[in-house]
């Protein structure tokens, strides 16, 4: 599968953003699908992760009530509704996915495709 994240961009603190991942591909129903953030000098993290059905859904600590990860099978589709975004979620977010199972995975090296990243700045 082929993934292609857009809708970064420049944000107050106390804002909302929607991050999409679009996919291509004929695995994408069956994928499950992360999300992950890395902001400069730092390692990639994960953000939230969603599995094939979208009935099992997981968040970092970090963003847990803040940020709603979401899947359109129909139209080959993840997102990532940011709120209340603080100037610490700046970073350049990546969607990923791997094949689908019954475990969450949090660790960026369990996911095979990634996206090309999209910025998000929150500025205080």
């Amino acid at each position: 599968v082929q993934l292609q994240a857009s809708g970064g961009g420049l944000v107050q603190a106390g804002g909302s953003l929607r991050l999409s991942c679009a996919a291509s591909g004929r695995t994408f129903s069956s994928d499950s699908m992360g999300w992950f953030r890395q902001a400069p000098g730092k390692e990639r993290d994960f953000v939230a992760f969603i599995n094939w059905s979208g009935g099992n859904i997981y968040y970092a600590d970090s963003v847990k009530g803040r940020f709603t990860i979401s899947r359109d099978n129909a139209k080959n589709m993840v997102y990532l509704q940011m709120d209340m975004l603080k100037p610490e979620d700046t970073a350049v977010y990546y969607c990923a996915a791997r094949k689908s199972d019954s475990y969450v995975y949090t660790s960026p090296s369990r996911y095979t495709n990634w996206g090309q990243g999209t910025l998000v700045t929150v500025s205080s």
